[in-house]
């Protein structure tokens, strides 16, 4: 089974809130079996506009990575992080 993965791109508004959604969003990752693969760190624009943290989290399958993004326990960080940034999430299945 191919794994899943995020790929978020986020500009945080609120830093001290968006340490709320990292310890809210912190079950959900660990009810569906999330690893971080980049979170944050240096990179470099090669195309198109871009965010200042960008994220790659790896899930066991595409269906955990949309199940975990879906499920209630994320919904509730992301209600805080949609507060506090702005971003895209996508989610990719892996070869």
């Amino acid at each position: 089974m191919a794994k899943g993965y995020w790929i978020a791109r986020v500009d945080i508004r609120d830093t001290e809130r968006y340490k709320d959604y990292v310890a809210a969003a912190k079950p959900a990752f660990e009810k569906y079996g999330a690893n971080f693969l980049a979170r944050g760190g240096a990179y470099t624009q090669l195309e198109g506009p871009g965010r200042a943290r960008n994220v790659v989290v790896e899930f066991p399958s595409h269906q955990a990575a949309v199940d975990c993004y879906n499920s209630p326990e994320y919904q509730i960080a992301a209600k805080i992080r949609q507060e506090v940034s702005d971003g895209e999430i996508v989610v990719v299945e892996g070869i």
